[in-house]
């Protein structure tokens, strides 16, 4: 597929340079296994790994000031995003909107992993329960 989105002359570069942070150790316990604030990165985003292998379980209701897309990557999940009712499996995205109370619980069969990248250089969060 070839795409042609924008023209690259009108961008200029800003000068920073690559880098790199570890997201997740794989054998850590426990459903959060990791995370990389957009600071350490120089970027806009920090970047949550979530996941856990018991069938309705999930984070508690909470409640961002920025966008939180949410990847799964592995499994079912039922999310809870407002008023509204979301389900999703391996391969959907999942937009939490700024400031709307959110939660998903894993659907099961089997684990459930997500990728969740908050639209902030750091992560800032209160929870509601």
């Amino acid at each position: 597929m070839v795409r042609r989105d924008f023209d690259p002359a009108t961008v200029t570069p800003d000068g920073r340079p690559p880098a790199k942070a570890r997201l997740f150790d794989g054998t850590m316990v426990g459903p959060y296994r990791g995370s990389v604030n957009g600071e350490a990165l120089g970027a806009a985003v920090t970047v949550l790994t979530y996941g856990n292998d018991e069938p309705g379980f999930g984070p508690v209701l909470h409640v961002h000031p920025y966008d939180e897309v949410f990847v799964i990557t592995q499994g079912r999940a039922r999310f809870f995003v407002g008023d509204e009712v979301v389900d999703a499996e391996a391969g959907d995205t999942v937009l939490g909107p700024a400031g709307v109370p959110h939660r998903f619980v894993n659907l099961g069969p089997g684990r459930l992993q997500t990728i969740d990248i908050h639209h902030s250089p750091r992560w800032i969060q209160t929870n509601l329960e």
